[in-house]
């Protein structure tokens, strides 16, 4: 059986997780430091705060904002749950937003539905596709959505409008404009779970790159304070000599990156330019040679004028097919002993979401691209012979379910 997505552990990182663990340093220490620093330096920002996910370190800078009830947050329909659940956690609303074909929130629509409660956008880079940065940007600074916007917090009054944070949890290492994602908008968060291009097992990491009056740097500070239930000395200064006596100065929350997850984070950061992305790229380009004349598919984009992706996901569209098509398609690969996947269930889809009287015909291209989206197999130790074979069984499905023919 072909897998979908398995991580890449090999010696190397098993060495480097038991240096970290023969260090007596398995909290917070200096490999996560290190890890901070080396992303920041990639990512073209001076501070990042590395986390214990995506999810809580998103969270922790809706909290760090003032992020209420009462509040409304524009995300788009197309992403996984995470990016709306946090918002739900502050009490807040969840604006959806339809998308375009890339998958990406779809810009020109945005403006309507920023209200006086809208507090921040949260685009998504599905598939490791950077939005358009610049087009959101040009939205919430113009001058009739600045006075539209209702401060209530000194950060709010200190950034003065809408607060952009990118779900880049698919995208480290994609490119906006030449430059790697992470120095476009207020904060950028990463997602180093088990199954992304860079992975620490569970993880994520933020980039700050506020405007100014805002320091960077005591933000960093305040967010790790923050990170630490409010607990403003980690375990890395509590350790100096004499050092032990601390203070809470907030009821924060508890999502701090360990070394021995960043200990996985620095080895995988040492091989991601030079190995990860040349082995994604590479087998993006068999998926599009081996299937670039079927006519009834739809590749993904993964490069343009101004973006690259950091091909983690391979999002094949079939044209012209239902529902229930597309689902037995999927399972006629799987009987080929070939793991797919889709990305994603729209959020109207899920129950939670339903329950609160989101309704999917509300958001036509998502609904389309939902009911034809086919993740294919992406991951550093594919082998060509198994691309060859995820192509054919894609081959077989669709000629078998769609034409009701049988081809070798």
């Amino acid at each position: 059986m072909i897998p979908f997505s398995p991580p890449r552990i090999d010696d190397k990182i098993v060495s480097e997780v038991a240096d970290a663990l023969r260090s007596g340093w398995i909290t917070t220490g200096p490999k996560t430091k290190l890890f901070e620093k080396k992303i920041a330096k990639y990512c073209n920002v001076e501070n990042v705060l590395a986390v214990n996910s995506w999810t809580t370190g998103a969270e922790l800078l809706l909290y760090w904002f003032g992020i209420k009830e009462g509040d409304e947050v524009i995300v788009p329909v197309y992403t996984y749950c995470a990016s709306a659940n946090i918002v739900r956690h502050r009490g807040a609303k969840v604006i959806m937003v339809d998308v375009n074909s890339d998958f990406g929130i779809d810009i020109s629509k945005v403006e309507k539905y920023i209200s006086e409660r809208t507090k921040a956008i949260i685009p998504v880079d599905v598939g490791g596709l950077p939005i358009d940065f610049d087009g959101l940007k040009e939205i919430v600074n113009k001058r009739r959505v600045i006075d539209k916007f209702n401060p209530q917090t000194e950060n709010q009054k200190k950034l003065g409008r809408i607060m952009i944070l990118s779900d880049a949890a698919h995208s480290f290492g994609a490119k906006y404009k030449g430059l790697n994602v992470g120095s476009e908008v207020d904060f950028t968060v990463f997602s180093f779970h088990a199954v992304k291009n860079l992975t620490t097992a569970e993880g994520g990491a933020i980039c700050i790159n506020l405007p100014t009056p805002f320091d960077n740097k005591e933000i960093y500070k305040e967010l790790n304070t923050l990170s630490l239930h409010g607990q403003n000395k980690d375990a890395l200064a509590k350790y100096q000599k004499g050092n032990w006596e601390y203070d809470v100065i907030d009821a924060g929350f508890k999502c701090n990156m360990t070394d021995i997850l960043s200990s996985i984070g620095l080895v995988e950061f040492a091989r991601y330019e030079t190995e990860t992305l040349p082995k994604r790229k590479k087998i993006f380009d068999i998926y599009y040679e081996g299937l670039k004349n079927c006519d009834w598919v739809e590749l993904p984009v993964s490069k343009d004028t101004n973006r690259e992706s950091s091909y983690h996901l391979f999002l094949l569209k079939i044209k012209d097919v239902s529902l229930e098509e597309r689902n037995s398609i999927i399972q006629e690969i799987f009987k080929l002993d070939v793991s797919v996947n889709v990305h994603y269930k729209p959020l109207p889809l899920l129950s939670y979401y339903k329950k609160l009287g989101y309704e999917i015909n509300d958001y036509p291209k998502a609904k389309s691209i939902w009911e034809r989206e086919i993740s294919l197999p992406v991951y550093f130790d594919l082998s060509n012979e198994q691309i060859e074979r995820v192509i054919s069984a894609v081959k077989r499905a669709y000629y078998k379910i769609k034409k009701n023919e049988t081809i070798i």
